[in-house]
This record gives C-alpha cells, structure tokens and sequence, in this order.
C-alpha cells in the first residue's frame, strides 16, 4: 500500500484552516485523514489540529483491526471522543467559540476500507468500476438536491453552498456516516477537502488518477489545478493506493 497527503493555503486565503495526514498502527495499518476547520478568528485550524492530533495519538495506540465491524467501531468511538474533546475546548476557550470541523477518515487494511465522514470533505475510489463518489456532504445544498428541490446543476452555484448540516465539535454529540468497501489490487481512495472537489470536476479527478504519474505527482497537479481554477479556499488532500507490493510510502 502506498499514500501521500497534501495541503495548500490557496491563492486567497491568510491561512490553512485544514488539516490531514497518514498514520501508521502498531500492525502497520494505515489511518488517512483529511479535515477542514472553520470557526471565528483562527479557530478552524484548532478544531482541525486537535481532531488530527487526537486521532493520530488512538490510532499509534490501537491494535490491529481484523474486521469491518472493529474498524466501524474503532471509528464511531475516537470519533465521538474527539467530538467531546473539541466540544468542552470550545465552551471553556472564548476565542474558539462555535469552531468545527468536517471530518473524513478512512482505514485502509490489506482487505477492506472503512470511512467516516462528517460535513462536505469527501472520499472517492477509483476501481474496477470507474471513479465515483463514496460519502455524501451534511450540507445544505446536497440536502436541498436529494429532496429535488434543486439540481446538482444549481448546487454547484448555489450562495449557500458553504452552510453545513453536521460537523465534528459544533454540538455535544455528533452524527457520522460510515460504510466499508473492499479494497483491492491498484484501487485508490481520494479524500479531500472541499476546496479541491468544488474546483476539480469528477472527471479531471478521474484522468489524473488514472494517469501514469507517481502519487506524488497526482497530488500535486490535482492542488494546481484547484489553484489555477481560482484557489479560494485551502487545498488538502490524501490518496491511498492498494498494491501487492511491500509497504511503504
């Protein structure tokens, strides 16, 4: 298994509200993280270093995940943890009043992914099957467009497009949506913040992906073209590849 993470300020933005990263278990299993912090004056990249600092440390002390029911459930508890944590910090710190964070997560063992999401950071895998969307975005215009109210079409410039339903530290407790795939042979797994797939379409993911360049590279042309397509907001993203090979990256 191979994977990179990466993150960029943008072109507009003072500074990088997200966060991320790859973590390595006791057993060799890897956690990719990908989360976008918001909030008052500097409070997003609190709530998303603390999530991402938390997160890091359970994980570095977890065993080894054997089944989908123990990585699901390894999920729902650190998250929730990690919800309290940012939660208790925000009430008792004035200056991180009302921060948050989304979240997506994925463990990614020899036999099966398992991801975690909350609000609009993202995953996507390409496999046998072509590239297409796992989670679903906790945002107001994806519920306005499940409920036919609008069309993707109108999503994409809709001005509530930045209002979320859910995020990780806003409310005492916190819902999470959680699913496992199969993970196999020269699949990969994209997750990103929404500052990449607001200015990358689905399409131009699917050619870099598919692309013949290192994961390395696939990174770093997926952040300049959100750059070169305006960059307003922060960049961040991990892609994990499966591959026989021993481990590394």
């Amino acid at each position: 298994m191979k994977a990179v993470f990466m993150t960029d300020r943008g072109k507009v933005r003072q500074h990088n509200e997200d966060n991320g990263g790859i973590f390595i278990n006791s057993s060799g299993q890897r956690l990719a993280i990908v989360a976008d912090g918001m909030g008052g004056h500097r409070a997003g990249d609190v709530a998303s270093e603390m999530t991402i600092t938390r997160l890091k440390d359970f994980w570095e002390q977890a065993s080894e995940i054997k089944t989908p029911e123990e990585a699901e459930e390894w999920l729902m508890e650190s998250i929730e943890q990690v919800n309290k944590i940012l939660f208790e910090h925000s009430k008792e710190n004035a200056e991180c009043e009302g921060m948050g964070t989304t979240i997506v997560a994925a463990i990614c063992t020899d036999r099966f992914s398992t991801i975690a999401n909350i609000g609009d950071s993202r995953c996507y895998i390409l496999n046998e099957l072509g590239f297409q969307q796992l989670t679903e975005d906790h945002s107001l215009v994806n519920e306005l467009v499940r409920s036919g109210q609008i069309t993707k079409e109108d999503a994409e410039h809709h001005p509530r497009k930045n209002v979320l339903l859910r995020a990780l530290g806003t409310e005492s407790t916190v819902e999470m949506d959680i699913k496992t795939i199969t993970f196999e042979e020269e699949d990969q797994l994209l997750l990103c913040s929404d500052g990449l797939s607001n200015k990358v379409t689905v399409p131009e993911m699917d050619d870099i992906l598919k692309s013949g360049r290192t994961l390395e590279e696939k990174a770093q042309v997926l952040i300049e073209k959100a750059n070169n397509n305006g960059g307003e907001d922060n960049i961040t993203l991990v892609i994990v590849e499966f591959y026989a090979g021993s481990e590394s990256g």
